[in-house]
């Protein structure tokens, strides 16, 4: 462990235990043990400093943990998150037998404001995807990718991931590759499918450079970055007209949005 760390059981046994845990057997990504880590060392920092162990810990404690993370300026959103990772780890105390009782329980989360997300009309996407040029390589690039990300409501992560062999256009379906490694099925419309065949068809043959098999390719060959792809995002809704905050996310929510319109079941 960091020497910045406190040497306490917390941080040789039962954190270190419970980060194997989620990465072993919950099979959970990078990104989010990571995220879990900082939450909980957090916890382990606040711990020494009340000359406390984990295992000590009760109901009236956390919540004094909880209002002192909201006295330093954490937000709302945060000190649930914190909240989130400490019903985990002291979950699998008890499931271990390493603690008595679980503190968690019946511990509110902060109130988190939330307001609706944002999303377009569907004329507004109607004219994002007339954006790019298609009579160009790259335009018919741009408009094979906003049409599989509004058709199917990937992130756009999982766009930018996607490789040949996770795509079928004839049943018309794509394996996405989610969060925590978690595969799925997801169906494709008709007009992704037709400007995805059109862009394997005519573009990705002059792109492929390097024999990758990322189904997105860059001039050069490379696979598309979410950072190259947010900006096609933003340039395209320049040139429709949008005026108010566009994003991946927004693409991905108007999705959501027209299915239900249309009658979808949630």
């Amino acid at each position: 462990m960091p020497r910045s760390l406190p040497d306490t059981r917390f941080f040789a046994s039962l954190l270190p235990d419970y980060l194997a845990v989620l990465v072993v057997e919950r099979g959970l990504a990078v990104n989010s043990v990571a995220a879990y880590r900082t939450d909980l060392e957090r916890f382990g920092r606040w711990l020494y400093e009340q000359a406390m162990e984990a295992t000590e810990c009760e109901r009236a404690d956390l919540r004094r943990y909880l209002s002192a993370l909201r006295a330093g300026g954490l937000s709302a959103r945060s000190a649930a998150r914190a909240l989130a990772s400490l019903r985990g780890f002291y979950r699998h105390l008890l499931e271990g037998s390493l603690a008595a009782q679980d503190p968690t329980l019946e511990l509110e989360s902060p109130r988190l404001m939330r307001s609706l997300p944002h999303f377009l009309s569907s004329e507004e996407v109607e004219a994002l995807l007339a954006g790019p040029e298609t009579e160009r390589p790259l335009g018919l690039r741009d408009r094979a990718m906003l049409e599989l990300l509004y058709a199917t409501g990937i992130r756009v992560s999982e766009l930018v991931s996607l490789r040949l062999a996770m795509l079928r256009l004839d049943p018309g379906f794509v394996r996405v590759m989610g969060k925590g490694s978690k595969e799925r099925i997801v169906p494709v419309g008709a007009d992704a499918r037709h400007w995805t065949a059109l862009y394997l068809e005519h573009v990705r043959p002059l792109h492929d450079k390097r024999n990758d098999d990322t189904l997105f390719l860059s001039a050069r060959g490379e696979g598309m970055t979410r950072q190259r792809f947010w900006q096609l995002i933003t340039r395209y809704g320049r040139k429709a007209g949008i005026t108010t905050h566009l994003s991946p996310h927004v693409v991905r929510h108007s999705f959501a949005t027209h299915l239900l319109e249309h009658g979808a079941d949630l």
